[in-house]
């Protein structure tokens, strides 16, 4: 009988398999647990614990083929997973977390005890499986904007990363959405950014003592009333994209504090899409999406 899979890894969240020939996902699922019972084995899937090719799914008729790669994550892990509110972990090993924020969630705490956050509960989550673990804050998001975030899970790889990310990461990519049609479909805004009193970043000369930002950006889409642009972060300041879009005239969808005057994502028009790094410990070139929201294009197509 040829055999239909071999097992290639196993990692600290579950186990690789390699798919050997054409078969469905079920019926490999049985073949792999087949000292568990057939309702032992469903219910994995039916957990969402089954990834194919690194998409996660839940199909037990999904179609697969010679070198797919299937896995299937442990039970802790995917009791930890099913308790985070507003994220999506995209990525996980020994010294990082990926992953895919939604809006309205905080990246670290304001300072009341009570607040739900990025950090807690990945904190939380990191800590459910190991008794001393913890994150590492190394990049945030603005509550409102959703999209992907890297956080680390060890001192080491947040040092290497606070001490050397202009060279290892490589590209941050976000999509917004923008009040009017936009007519220079590409161009790069260069400014110096300065906070005021009231906590708002605004684009001064150099001489007033503002940080260098520079923003590259490209129209994807443009409608009557908004479009849809790409944008990637040259440097990395406060609201720098809200700031940029002001100064062009096109602000953000739902942006407020700078001059936004519609709303109809009910929410902030920002999205981190693409981040593109080296990673801190083993020099892997890696990189992770999150698809913008459909309301976004749908709103640029009108």
């Amino acid at each position: 009988m040829t055999k239909s899979y071999e097992k290639i890894a196993h990692t600290e969240n579950g186990e690789m398999f390699k798919v050997l020939e054409r078969i469905t996902l079920l019926p490999l699922l049985y073949k792999i647990y087949s000292n568990r019972s057939r309702n032992s084995v469903k219910s994995i899937l039916a957990r969402g614990q089954v990834f194919v090719n690194d998409r996660q799914t839940t199909q037990f008729n999904d179609p697969l083929k010679a070198r797919d790669q299937v896995f299937v994550m442990d039970n802790r892990t995917a009791e930890g997973r099913s308790r985070l509110i507003g994220l999506d972990i995209l990525y996980e090993d020994r010294h990082l977390i990926v992953v895919n924020k939604a809006a309205g969630l905080l990246s670290i705490s304001t300072g009341k005890d009570d607040e739900l956050t990025v950090f807690s509960q990945l904190n939380d989550y990191v800590r459910h499986k190991y008794r001393r673990g913890r994150v590492y804050i190394v990049q945030r998001l603005d509550r409102d904007t959703s999209g992907v975030m890297l956080i680390a899970k060890s001192s080491e790889a947040q040092n290497k990363l606070r001490a050397d990310w202009q060279r290892l990461m490589k590209k941050r990519q976000y999509v917004a959405l923008v009040e009017g049609r936009v007519q220079k479909q590409t161009g790069t805004i260069k400014s110096y950014l300065k906070e005021g009193d009231n906590y708002k970043m605004y684009s001064v000369p150099e001489n007033q003592g503002g940080k260098r930002a520079i923003t590259d950006y490209k129209v994807r889409k443009a409608g009557k009333r908004f479009s849809l642009v790409e944008l990637s972060l040259k440097t990395g300041r406060k609201n720098q994209i809200r700031v940029h879009m002001q100064d062009i005239g096109h602000t953000v969808v739902g942006d407020w504090k700078y001059g936004s005057t519609k709303n109809p994502l009910k929410r902030l028009g920002l999205h981190s899409e693409k981040i593109i790094f080296i990673h801190p410990m083993t020099d892997q070139l890696m990189e992770f999406k999150a698809a913008a929201p459909k309301q976004m294009l749908k709103l640029a197509s009108e």
